[in-house]
This record gives structure tokens, C-alpha cells and sequence, in this order.
């Protein structure tokens, strides 16, 4: 049975997505989300709980130096992946200067997080960071699902690849974007990953380069390695606890400084100037 009412007004739905967010996760209040003015994709889980985003779009000034898609919450029991977000969304709202144009997508799973006991999977009990359509799937993610993992239902990949709306939307969200960059956040490893081109990053404040592999059906096997967008992995130490504010406006001005120095899409400034987007800003 859904959790969730349909309701045409897309107010009251925004609103209704924004009270299932802040009930559960302790470091987004419902004025915090509310504060965001996130929009309605069209998308919707499984238990058609809303998939929203927030876009922050060229601006008449400059012209973007690259596209940037932003993801949390692909796994539902990674608490601070979601709610990090949603700190770097209240920098951008304040300080985003057209340098780059930004599409965020806090919450992908939201069956995941929002059920009473939260889990990694969505409604379906599937892995949706094993659900991408990477090269001869239906072998090689059941082998990998069967041989290494001994079934675990945790990283059960589906029946098939892009089986779920979450992560059928996002891959569609993937070509109609075409992001230069995809920076996917996760929890509880706390290191940095990387798939694709170009120069990885050695590390984002504490958070130090360490190349865990690729996996059949993930985000950085389809989109960094077969698709050639540099997929960025933050891994945050804790799945249930954020970190301190320090450390969350220095991992954010890290991601800033490489974008600026490594996107395929570099332009050359004259004079040489620091974007408000590096300023850490209030928290």
C-alpha cells in the first residue's frame, strides 16, 4: 500500500514530501525543506512517493562552465547523504552565481528512507546502485549477486536492468541533462571514489581517494566508466550521523576547487577570480 496520498495540488505535495523528509531525518527540519522550493520531476517510486529536484540554471551573466547532477539518498539507510544535500542546497541558494548550473536530486529512494525501519533497498527490495544498464547485465550482476554476495538481499540488482522508476527515471534524468559531472553521495565508508575521466580527485576535506572498483549495474559502472561522465563518489564516514559543519562546507569548497580545474568544459577567466560559489557560507 503507498504511504503516500496523490493529492493534484503540487503545493500540497512538495509540502507532503518535505513533512515525510523532515519526520524522519533528524538534520532536515520541515522548514529546512520547505526553504529549498523543490520541484516536482513528474517521477514517483514505487509507493508513488514524489521524486523532486532542485535546479539552479544558468543565470544571464555568465555562461555555465559545465552541468552538474547531484544524488543522495540512493540508498535509503544512508541517512547523511540526503541531509548533506540538503545543507549544499541551502549554499546554493544563497550563493550560487551562475558558475555552474545545478540539478539536485536529494532523495532518489525515498521508499527506502521513508519507511518505519529504513533500508538500503527500494519498495521492491531491489539495489538500485545495481540497476543500470551496464554491458551484458543479466550475466554478470546475477553472477556477481549469487557468487559474491551469497544473495544477499541488500544488493539484489532486480530482475532486470532500470526494473524500477527510481532508477529508470534518473538514468532517463542522465541523457535529457547531460551533466559534464555526477556527484553521487553515499555513506558510511568515508573516503572518496571516482569512476571515468578526467583527473580524480585526491581528496575532498578528510575524505581521501581510495578506487573501490565498479560493480555490474552501478551508477559509476553505467554513467563514469561505459557512459564517460566522471561519476564522483563522496562516502561519508557515518551513515546516521552528518559531519561537523567544518567539514561539510570543506568537503563542498574541494568539490568546487576541482570542478573549476578539471571539468572537461573549462573556460579561462580573466582577471583570475574566487566564485561565491567557493564561499563555504553560513550554515
Amino acid at each position: 500500500m503507498s504511504v503516500y496520498a496523490a493529492n493534484d495540488e503540487t503545493n500540497n505535495l512538495e509540502q507532503d514530501i518535505c513533512k515525510l523528509i523532515a519526520g524522519k531525518l533528524g538534520s532536515v527540519s520541515l522548514a529546512d525543506c520547505q526553504e529549498m522550493d523543490l520541484q516536482l520531476t513528474g517521477a514517483t517510486s514505487v509507493n508513488n512517493i514524489p521524486i523532486v529536484q532542485k535546479e539552479y540554471p544558468p543565470l544571464n551573466s555568465r555562461k555555465p562552465q559545465a552541468k552538474v547532477l547531484v544524488l543522495g539518498g540512493i540508498h535509503g539507510d544512508e541517512y547523511s547523504s540526503v541531509s548533506i544535500v540538503f545543507k549544499w542546497m541551502k549554499k546554493l541558494n544563497q550563493y550560487h552565481s551562475g558558475l555552474f548550473h545545478w540539478r539536485v536530486v536529494p532523495l532518489l529512494n525515498p521508499d527506502g528512507l521513508l519507511r518505519k525501519k529504513s533500508q538500503r533497498m527500494n519498495a521492491n527490495g531491489v539495489d538500485l546502485n545495481r540497476n543500470f544498464p551496464t554491458p551484458n547485465w543479466e550475466k554478470e550482476s546475477n553472477h556477481y549477486w549469487i557468487e559474491r554476495t551469497s544473495r544477499n538481499p541488500r544488493r539484489y540488482p532486480g530482475r532486470a536492468p532500470l526494473s524500477e522508476p527510481e532508477s529508470r527515471w534518473f538514468a532517463q534524468e542522465i541523457e535529457s541533462f547531460k551533466p559534464d559531472v555526477i556527484v553521487s553521495v553515499h555513506a558510511p565508508h568515508g573516503i572518496l571514489d571516482f569512476d571515468g575521466p578526467p583527473k580524480p580527485p585526491a581528496r575532498f576535506g578528510q575524505l581521501y581517494l581510495r578506487l573501490l572498483g565498479t560493480y555490474p549495474g552501478s551508477l559509476g559502472n553505467y554513467a563514469g566508466v561505459h557512459k564517460r561522465i566522471p561519476v564522483v563518489t563522496i562516502e561519508l564516514p557515518r551513515a546516521g550521523i552528518m559531519p561537523t559543519t567544518s567539514e561539510v562546507s570543506r568537503i563542498w569548497v574541494d568539490l568546487i576547487r576541482w570542478m573549476r580545474g578539471n571539468l572537461p568544459k573549462k573556460i579561462e577567466q580573466t582577471p583570475v577570480q574566487v566564485s561565491r560559489d567557493d564561499q563555504a557560507g553560513p550554515s
